[in-house]
């Protein structure tokens, strides 16, 4: 006897129209004005207009001052971290992250690879006033910030280079061949920095955290006043940030060698 066809589970169609919507915007990296966004899920615009209208009272996304592009919305960065908060690197992540904070008396963000971008999505403030306006949902600019530097470098350019075309339009292509020779200096260290860039006073380093497969999972960052920070290569602060991700991926392997046990 042949086995039984698996049951179609019913749905909401208008539901799933709506969902059309969300991914096209998710996979657009960017906000769209509202007739590329509802070619690209395949709407009329008027039809797509009214599910956005829904979607906005929903908080699902959002409208750009100005222009009135359409963008992700509170409510999508808040089940973007409820459903990160489940990752085991950022969870495992976040008390080594706080600890740091605390022992250089620096801020130390958490980035990680998504969709938009490199994109912040922890903020330990240290208290100490700091001319950058930095918060969870930023997405790092790719060349001018130490951690949007770090992401090129051990992320494949496919997934970055349409973002690089949005943040410097108009640029040759030369300068795009060479700022990925200015990556291999990053992958050789390890680590990258950036003094007085891109805000003034402001130095940062960063850090990647990679997997068995040299995957990037996420990047610390840490951050200070330019005079304060020691932003040498083997300074107090780079000394810091490797043990920190040291300390970080022997927890992750450690948690996985119980879970592998464990089952």
């Amino acid at each position: 006897m042949s086995a039984s066809p698996v049951k179609t589970q019913r749905g909401i169609q208008s539901v799933e129209v709506a969902g059309r919507l969300l991914q096209a915007l998710a996979a657009a990296r960017q906000p769209l004005p509202l007739v590329a966004l509802a070619a690209a899920a395949e709407l009329s615009s008027a039809q797509a207009h009214t599910y956005l209208v829904s979607l906005l009272r929903l908080g699902l996304i959002k409208r750009t001052p100005g222009d009135g592009h359409y963008e992700p919305g509170p409510l999508a960065l808040r089940l973007g971290m409820a459903r990160l908060a489940q990752e085991p690197a950022y969870r495992l992540a976040l008390p080594q992250v706080q600890q740091l904070s605390q022992e250089t008396g620096l801020s130390v963000a958490i980035t990680l690879p998504t969709p938009a971008g490199p994109t912040i999505v922890h903020y330990a403030h240290a208290g100490k006033p700091l001319h950058v306006n930095l918060h969870v949902g930023t997405v790092m600019a790719l060349s001018e910030t130490a951690t949007g530097r770090t992401y090129c470098a051990f992320v494949a350019p496919a997934h970055w280079h349409a973002l690089w075309e949005v943040q410097h339009p108009g640029q040759p292509k030369s300068r795009f061949r060479q700022f990925q020779d200015e990556l291999d200096g990053i992958r050789k260290r390890g680590m990258e920095r950036a003094v007085d860039l891109p805000s003034p006073g402001v130095t940062s380093l960063c850090m990647p955290l990679l997997d068995g497969q040299q995957q990037l999972l996420l990047l610390v960052t840490v951050i200070g006043s330019s005079g304060v920070i020691d932003a040498g290569w083997r300074g107090t602060v780079a000394r810091q940030l490797r043990l920190c991700i040291d300390a970080i991926a022997a927890t992750l392997a450690e948690a996985a060698a119980a879970a592998e046990e464990a089952a």
